[in-house]
């Protein structure tokens, strides 16, 4: 067995004859413990708030979109359609055209946008499971609305004798004249029933109402061929940059194509700078906290003494000396770090299984764990015990075995 790591061991599991070298070992053996299980409770955290953000945009969003590379609308060929239709990994792609609008219901306006798109977009997004109350509709005129724009205007579901109106500024060039807008010749006017609202955030609720692509294209005064963005649902275990250069290849450079998060770049950016801050934020505590670490590695060197003077007697090195104390500070930092994360790891699943922790009655705080949280606390402790115990060994001179 090797000699440094038998006295370690030994040394770890024997007392000081000494009082007060047993509290300062246990008061950093428990820091230890605490400061892992903390990490790891808050990474955990993070991760949970992170998956309950992104699932908006799950829902909303495609896998990848292909937007126009300038302007808002652009036109898309049957040849490119057929280019599509060719990519293997692709399971469906839905045409959308989409601009904003002012609408009106009796005393009661709002700005928003309108969102036409075909009969595949259903089948691409998530928006079926956002449906709130009532259907998609059966007639083309329906349209549905998120619930932020359905509390605002308080327009009631299928109401065809008061529908809602939806107005656009008709396209052309040259300025509006009082003449002009007086005359209701500058805008388009598009009535259509309320058949169904969706919920899935604030942002989105207040944002968007949705109808079918045909009408939409002629209200904005679009051809057939005239749309804003495509969307595509991927086949599974497919890759996501192959996707991406083949669909470029189809539609060519006057489009741009984007993963979902591409799409929401700022909101991913955002929520991984708040994931590193609070790391950093912990880690910086764990590195004070490990400071115990050196003063109890030291202070047991100085018990233990005699004990090296005799093991330095019997033919020990210097080098072998200091790599007893370096193994006793990693086997307690590591055996520390593990016990917290096994604590927290309890913490973590008592909440996802009993919910005991609630931001509202309805919502449970959102937790996840994951493997690479467990790795990370780990990692971070160990490498942090091997620093301060390095340092504490280096302690151990022949001055001092001498002395």
């Amino acid at each position: 067995m090797n000699f440094p790591f038998y006295i370690a061991k030994r040394y770890l599991r024997s007392k000081s004859s000494q009082n007060a070298v047993n509290i300062i070992n246990f008061i950093t053996f428990l820091v230890i413990v605490i400061g892992s299980a903390a990490l790891f409770i808050v990474l955990s955290a993070f991760s949970g708030l992170k998956t309950f953000s992104l699932q908006f945009t799950n829902t909303f969003d495609p896998d990848v979109k292909a937007v126009p590379a300038s302007g808002k609308f652009i036109s898309l060929s049957q040849n490119n359609e057929d280019h599509l239709a060719a990519i293997s990994g692709v399971a469906h792609y839905a045409k959308e055209i989409e601009e904003r609008v002012y609408l009106t219901f009796r005393d009661k306006n709002d700005i928003a946008y309108i969102k036409g798109v075909d009969e595949n977009y259903r089948a691409v997004t998530g928006i079926d499971s956002t449906l709130y109350f009532g259907n998609w509709g059966v007639s083309e005129f329906n349209t549905v609305m998120g619930i932020g724009i359905y509390n605002l205007l308080g327009v009631p579901l299928n109401n065809y004798q008061t529908p809602l109106k939806i107005l656009t500024l008709r396209p052309g060039e040259g300025s509006l004249t009082a003449d002009v807008m007086n005359s209701k010749t500058f805008y388009n006017q598009l009535s259509l029933v309320v058949s169904g609202v969706y919920a899935i955030e604030d942002n989105l609720d207040k944002k968007y109402l949705f109808a079918q692509l045909p009408i939409v294209q002629a209200f904005l005064e679009k051809d057939s061929t005239q749309i804003s963005g495509i969307n595509f649902k991927l086949k599974d275990g497919v890759g996501l940059e192959t996707i991406k250069e083949d669909i470029n290849s189809a539609l060519g450079s006057e489009w741009l194509v984007l993963s979902r998060q591409e799409l929401n770049s700022t909101l991913y950016r955002m929520l991984n700078t708040e994931n590193l801050a609070t790391y950093l934020i912990f880690t910086l505590v764990l590195i004070i906290a490990l400071f115990n670490v050196v003063g109890a590695i030291i202070m047991m060197i100085l018990d233990k003494q005699q004990n090296s003077k005799t093991l330095f007697a019997l033919g020990s090195t210097i080098k072998e000396l200091r790599r007893v104390y370096f193994i006793q500070g990693v086997l307690v930092t590591s055996f520390g770090g593990l016990l917290g994360v096994l604590i927290a790891s309890l913490l973590i699943v008592s909440q996802l299984t009993f919910e005991w922790l609630k931001i509202t009655p309805s919502l449970a705080y959102p937790v996840e764990y994951t493997t690479i949280n467990v790795l990370i606390v780990l990692a971070t402790i160990v490498v942090l015990g091997i620093i301060s115990s390095k340092i504490a060994s280096s302690r151990i001179t022949k001055s001092l075995i001498a002395s």
